[in-house]
């Protein structure tokens, strides 16, 4: 089983080396595929879940507890697809979305700005001066947006296990170097992996039915789990809803303890 994230600029060429090596592998390869996957799961608006994982939030305008509450909807689709399967995933930041699970492939793809500019005038028939407007405003956004989430510059080759430069290797080149790192023991799942894969998700279940249930859908909460064992902070805004955290949390297959360090307060996530 092998999971890889492809991290990409606009117009870099990750999405050509993500399909490719799909193929390959016979991998799915997935992008868009996880908004839909949300938007039907939580019944919210795809352009509401795009805005979510692209743009940062406009405190003025929204508050940032919404934009992270939308980016959970994506987040339990992406590891929902990352549980049954392998998979390749390119965009939206993956990497950062699956956390610190060993047997996840972390790779970037990188390329000269002509490069770039040439692939967006083609595709979407701007001139010059636009292609180079449009291309710096995607990755202001996707910069901003990884600072504000994460604290980090997704720009940091710290945070990948390979950069790959598609100026210097061909995309057929990349697809060998990324398929040949699948098969090293290093990337290979073990009993450590799967278990922060498997308290991801559960945490992720767990997140999705207190989001979905009536009476704990308008909270702030986090979810953390260990081995079965449920941890819940944040807020609510009664003590109805308070009560009502054990009993969601334990309806969720896989809980085996709730630790409910909740309180109530006004943070709310709408």
């Amino acid at each position: 089983m092998a999971i890889i994230t492809i991290s990409r600029g606009t117009y870099s060429g990750g999405k050509a080396v993500a399909e490719e090596l799909g193929r390959k592998l016979n991998y799915p390869c997935i992008s868009k595929e996880i908004i839909l996957d949300a938007a039907e799961e939580f019944g919210v608006p795809e352009s509401k879940l795009t805005a979510a994982m692209e743009t940062p939030p406009k405190a003025w305008i929204e508050t940032p507890s919404k934009k992270i509450a939308h980016l959970n909807y994506v987040r339990y689709a992406l590891l929902k697809r990352a549980k049954e399967n392998d998979l390749v995933y390119h965009g939206y930041a993956g990497h950062l979305l699956l956390g610190n699970i060993s047997h996840v492939i972390c790779v970037r793809v990188i390329a000269d700005m002509e490069f770039r500019i040439k692939a967006a005038i083609e595709d979407k028939k701007l001139t010059r001066k636009k292609a180079i407007s449009f291309i710096k405003k995607l990755d202001k956004q996707g910069l901003n947006w990884t600072r504000f989430l994460y604290g980090v510059d997704w720009n940091d080759p710290a945070l990948y296990d390979i950069v790959i430069n598609l100026d210097r290797i061909s995309v057929e080149g990349a697809v060998d170097i990324i398929a040949q790192m699948a098969g090293m023991d290093q990337f290979k799942p073990d009993e450590n992996s799967m278990r922060a894969l498997d308290n991801q998700v559960l945490s992720s279940l767990v997140w999705a039915a207190l989001t979905k249930d009536k009476r704990t859908n308008n909270s702030n909460l986090q979810v953390a789990s260990d081995n079965g064992k449920v941890t819940i902070s944040g807020s609510v805004g009664s003590k109805k809803a308070l009560m009502a955290i054990d009993e969601v949390t334990r309806g969720v297959e896989g809980v085996t303890e709730v630790i409910n360090e909740a309180g109530i307060g006004a943070d709310w996530q709408w």
